[in-house]
């Protein structure tokens, strides 16, 4: 086994990257820093923050896609997050949405929970798991470079993709969005399907 590469990215300037030019693009964030970085790069009305319900961010994500198959939705979660919801992996290969993608912000840790090192930090390699599972693409991503390369695939390759984005486990501030569910619930379906 070689050399693992250095982990040099800065997640709050990765998911600033990434939603740079979103256009119309549908986000889910997961629990956590996620969300907190999604909130950072300026709240908007196409952002559903997922507050709870640790592992669900990917089929909150797959039901939004098969709902509305002219859209194309952007999970962004944590390698935690990820680990724990897996089986939506094999859900989401299953179900075939060409409009779907997932971006996992991998810190290798816990961090709700006290920056416990996650499985990834011990090898598991979660584009491996999804290309097992039956995604149309998936990759790894350490550097500038890789990112850049891999941010169409995020908003054009036809889906399923995933991209696993490995991250510095550094502490940053909270950017907290709106805490209430309906608030976000409702602002969210009547962008998605107008005023209700």
């Amino acid at each position: 086994m070689g050399r693992k590469p250095n982990i040099i990215l800065n997640r709050r300037q990765v998911v600033a990257k990434i939603l740079e030019d979103r256009g119309s693009l549908l986000v889910i964030s997961g629990l956590g820093a996620p969300t907190w970085d999604v909130a950072a790069v300026g709240d908007h009305q196409n952002n559903f923050y997922l507050w709870g319900a640790m592992g669900g961010a990917v089929l909150t994500g797959l039901g939004l896609a098969l709902a509305q198959p002219k859209r194309r939705i952007l999970v962004i979660t944590g390698d935690g997050e990820m680990l724990m919801g897996l089986g939506g992996l094999a859900t989401v290969a299953v179900q075939k949405p060409s409009n779907f993608a997932v971006c996992i912000i991998d810190n290798q840790r816990y961090g709700e929970t006290g920056m416990q090192e996650t499985h990834t930090h011990y090898g598991v390699d979660l584009a491996q798991i999804a290309l097992g599972a039956g995604f149309r693409s998936a990759q790894i991503v350490y550097n500038n470079n890789q990112l850049i390369k891999s941010i169409p695939t995020l908003y054009e390759e036809t889906g399923p993709v995933l991209v696993n984005i490995k991250v510095k486990d550094e502490p940053l501030p909270m950017t907290l969005p709106p805490r209430d569910g309906p608030l976000l619930k409702h602002r969210f379906r009547e962008k998605l399907l107008g005023h209700m």
